[in-house]
């Protein structure tokens, strides 16, 4: 089976941005199609965590986020050391890539679906668990407890914005109103969520294709870390998606998730706390870079990985 039909329309958008055309989504446009593919995602994780929850998934949640810790804790030494970046650059960047990609969530899960691959449904309670660890850890790796940081405004900034906060809602509402009392909204949030998957990376390859510019300043190092980093991570959630019993189509989410690195939330984040960081950098690398390079390349090697590390 070829590509994923919605991978063309973030093709359709880059190439398009790299040309200039003439063709953007309306600032509203773009705000509702991210509202209703947060909200979407939410839901349906909601719903499948109310009938699967169990103490099993208490512990799978905690492993997840010990991830979420251990990711920008690795990636911190290699982008100061080998890439000598400054350390709020650093930190920055660490945490954009501890954290997730809602967008590239949503890809794979369309992948796994147009092939028929089983996972685990409750899965979007890692994309939630997975926003906020690495934000935490990005800031202590640069300026550490006693840096002044207005942690409420931050606390704010982390469990109100907007990703996490339809996210979580979406997460609530599902779980308590369960799949039968939402069946009459699933024209909106199940049935077009393709087409709203699609025009949603229309945007982001037009998005990407203007993030590029700050690559040509830094270099080959950081256009190495955006597409090698991701494999790395990739096999870390692999193996821990193994351990934990995930079936390999969950393996592959979760190894997906490792790979994936924040362009919505971490940004946010990082501009309240670390003003002194170059957000062009982060984003060009985790927008510019792995996004395109999961969407296109990482999704089927890491759900081959998956399928040979689970015997099938």
């Amino acid at each position: 089976m070829g590509i994923d039909p919605v991978v063309y329309f973030f093709g359709f958008g880059l190439i398009a941005g790299l040309l200039r055309a003439d063709l953007r989504l309306p600032g509203p446009v773009y705000d509702a199609l991210s509202f209703l593919l947060l909200l979407s995602i939410g839901l349906k994780g909601g719903v499948e965590l109310a009938r699967h929850g169990s103490v099993d998934l208490l512990w799978q949640s905690l492993a997840v986020i010990g991830m979420g810790v251990l990711l920008p804790l690795l990636a911190f030494p290699v982008l100061r050391g080998l890439g000598r970046l400054e350390r709020n650059d650093a930190a920055s960047i660490a945490a954009h890539y501890g954290s997730v990609s809602v967008g590239t969530f949503a890809v794979v899960v369309s992948w796994l679906a147009s092939r028929g691959i089983q996972h685990e449904p409750y899965l979007a309670l890692f994309v939630v668990l997975l926003e906020v660890p690495a934000i935490i850890v990005g800031i202590l790796l640069a300026r550490g407890w006693q840096s002044g940081v207005d942690w409420q405004d931050m606390g704010r900034e982390l469990f109100l914005g907007r990703s996490v906060l339809l996210l979580g809602g979406g997460l609530v509402i599902g779980a308590l109103a369960g799949g039968e009392a939402l069946a009459p909204l699933e024209p909106v949030f199940v049935d077009a969520f393709k087409g709203i998957l699609a025009l949603f990376l229309l945007e982001m390859g037009l998005i990407a294709a203007a993030r590029l510019g700050p690559l040509r300043q830094y270099g080959l190092f950081i256009v190495a870390f955006a597409i090698l980093w991701p494999l790395f991570s990739a096999v870390i959630g692999i193996l821990l998606g193994h351990l934990l019993g995930l079936s390999p189509g969950g393996v592959t989410i979760l190894g997906t998730l490792a790979a994936s690195a924040s362009y919505i939330a971490v940004p946010a984040a990082m501009r309240i706390a670390l003003p002194s960081a170059n957000p062009s950098l982060s984003l060009a690398a985790s927008l510019g870079l792995t996004f395109p390079f999961n969407i296109l390349f990482g999704i089927p090697l890491y759900a081959e990985i998956a399928q040979r590390l689970g015997g099938s």
